[in-house]
């Protein structure tokens, strides 16, 4: 990844002006002394005039305002410069991980990815409106600078030139010291950002048993570690400007005593007049040479964390996604009807992970069935309908849906026919209308769809009874609905899309039985022709499937209807015993 990718025609020309505007401020700062020079002499001449002193002080004045228009018009470039390239990356930053699969958002994990997508891209950002002007700037300045002082005094000349070696010494002491700390800044920020996120999601835990003391602990571990880093940097920094002071000080000084030796031993008084005029022209130059190497230290100062910044914005937008597009866009094939979904033989491993979560696992569910999974916590029943949207890939074997491979489908044209609930009840800032009718789909969803939608979620119910019905507002991550009714809109969103095959992760955990059984029954009539697969814990939940898969440490060890599974299969009947007695079960 080159930045330049992120650099628009308009930025480009933007940057030219930034450059000739530099260009014009250097040259302009350059001319100063001169005129400088021009005063002096005509100061100490024979028969000074206050009309050629006011005229070359009015040309120096000219100079230096003009110096400051074109410094205001570079900062306003590189400003306008900057902010584009900050929001540049952060779309594409924010474009791939939307890409990512759950592998590679799991390996950068959320606090990581929100880091580099603020933290990390304002370091650049800042390092492009403030380093970048002073990377070009400074050379420009001191090359300029040493040619104007070049040759006419070999005295004066060596003293700036041992000043300069003294300051690049300095800074590369300094830096040295720094330097490390500068790239740690970047890791401990992140932990520091995945303790807060922890801690504020889990708030009400941690109150709730009273763990308020032990999590300060940790959370005051990660922000002393930030804070003994950040002052060590400052505290190598604050050596670096009086240090910087001292050395131009005593440059000043060094010239001056050195010009007092040479004009005390001048052979006649023009030549005197002639070394004291130089020596105020030489001691400007002198200073813009140091300040040019001093204006650098502002580049020492952005770039390490800038550098480390960049590192982890590239590691991201180049990171390819082990989920690759497909070509197929249509469905299903030959012989197939529409929302069949088949497992054959597969074998599935977490990244990283040293053993399989799935073996060879095989079945097939077809439109208009309930397909129901159950069976202990972790033992691979999330891990199976998750393969089917194709949130990870297997490892052996293939899943199909319409008798083609979802490795073969294009994502877009797979998940259009797949309606998905999560484990998890995700609502999104917006209002109700707008959580139920979420993305895009091969089905426009019209206003109809999302009531019939509700209705069949149940979710009617509490809709009803707000002010603003189905434009009632939904705040971030949906605080202001319980548990159940996230659920309830979840199940709607899903249904509302219409899709051939609907599929619920353990999605009904939050309602109460009389509710669950009218959502099953709603979903049996109004999505009557849809492939249904069901995650649950509750036998109450899966005994009236059409096809249960009973998954046991990833294998599925029983597939039938309640009634078979009841008498032939020990682990349905260890769970279905351990829920009901013998009498509801019968």
């Amino acid at each position: 990844m080159k930045i330049t990718q992120f650099v628009g025609k308009r930025d480009w020309a933007l940057a030219i002006v930034a450059v000739a505007g530099i260009v014009v401020q250097v040259f302009l700062d350059l001319k100063v002394p001169d005129y400088m020079q021009q005063i002096t002499s005509i100061i100490v001449g024979d028969d000074p005039q206050m009309g050629d002193v006011l005229r070359e002080g009015m040309l120096m004045i000219s100079c230096a305002l003009g110096s400051m228009i074109a410094t205001v018009l570079v900062a306003f470039c590189v400003a306008v410069d900057g902010s584009h390239l900050a929001r540049h990356m952060r779309s594409a930053l924010f474009e791939k991980i939307m890409s990512f699969s759950m592998t590679e958002f799991n390996r950068f994990t959320a606090p990581s990815l929100i880091t580099r997508t603020t933290n990390d891209i304002q370091q650049i950002q800042m390092f492009v409106i403030i380093g970048l002007q002073a990377l070009v700037r400074s050379p420009i300045m001191a090359v300029w600078a040493i040619s104007k002082i070049a040759g006419r005094n070999g005295t004066w000349t060596a003293a700036t030139a041992i000043a300069v070696v003294i300051l690049l010494v300095l800074l590369g002491v300094i830096m040295g010291l720094a330097m490390p700390k500068m790239m740690r800044m970047q890791r401990i920020t992140d932990d520091l950002n995945r303790v807060t996120r922890e801690h504020l999601s889990g708030l009400r835990v941690i109150r709730a048993y009273r763990a308020q003391k032990f999590h300060t602990k940790r959370f005051e571990y990660t922000n002393d570690e930030l804070t003994d880093t950040n002052m060590y940097i400052m505290k190598a920094m604050a050596l670096l400007m009086p240090a910087l002071n001292v050395l131009m000080s005593g440059l000043s000084l060094s010239i001056y005593a050195l010009g007092a030796v040479m004009i005390n031993g001048a052979a006649t008084p023009d030549e005197e007049i002639l070394l004291f005029s130089q020596m105020i022209v030489f001691s400007a130059y002198a200073m813009q040479v140091v300040g040019a190497f001093m204006t650098l230290t502002f580049v020492f100062i952005f770039f390490p964390r800038a550098r480390v910044a960049y590192r982890r914005v590239r590691e991201v937008i180049q990171t390819e996604p082990l989920i690759h597009d497909g070509t197929v866009v249509d469905g299903p094939a030959e012989g197939v009807s529409p929302g069949t979904v088949t497992f054959e033989d597969v074998t599935f491993r977490f990244p990283d992970a040293d053993d399989d979560a799935l073996r060879n696992v095989s079945f097939t569910a077809r439109p208009g069935q309930t397909v129901a999974l159950i069976g202990s916590t972790g033992s691979g029943k999330s891990s199976i309908i998750n393969l089917i949207p194709r949130l990870f890939d297997v490892r052996e074997g293939r899943v199909l849906v319409d008798g083609v491979d979802v490795r073969e489908w294009k994502q877009s044209a797979l998940r259009d026919r797949i309606g998905y609930v999560a484990q998890t009840a995700t609502l999104f800032t917006g209002t109700i209308a707008s959580n139920i009718d979420l993305g895009e789909s091969a089905h426009d969803i019209t206003p109809a769809d999302i009531v019939a939608a509700a209705k069949t979620s149940y979710s009617d119910e509490f809709i009803s009874q707000k002010e603003d019905g189905y434009a009632s507002k939904v705040v971030r991550g949906g605080a202001n609905f319980s548990g159940g009714q996230k659920q309830r809109l979840s199940i709607a969103r899903a249904v509302a899309r219409q899709p051939e095959i609907l599929i619920f992760d353990d999605s009904f955990s939050a309602l109460d039985f009389k509710t669950d059984r009218g959502v099953r029954e709603n979903l049996d009539e109004f999505a009557a022709d849809a492939t249904k697969l069901i995650v649950a814990q509750r036998i109450g939940t899966v005994r009236g499937a059409d096809q249960i898969l009973v998954v046991d440490r990833g294998r599925v060890v029983g597939q039938g209807t309640h009634d078979e599974l009841m008498a032939s299969n020990p682990v349905y009947q260890e769970i279905a015993y351990s829920q009901l007695s013998e009498e509801e079960l019968a």
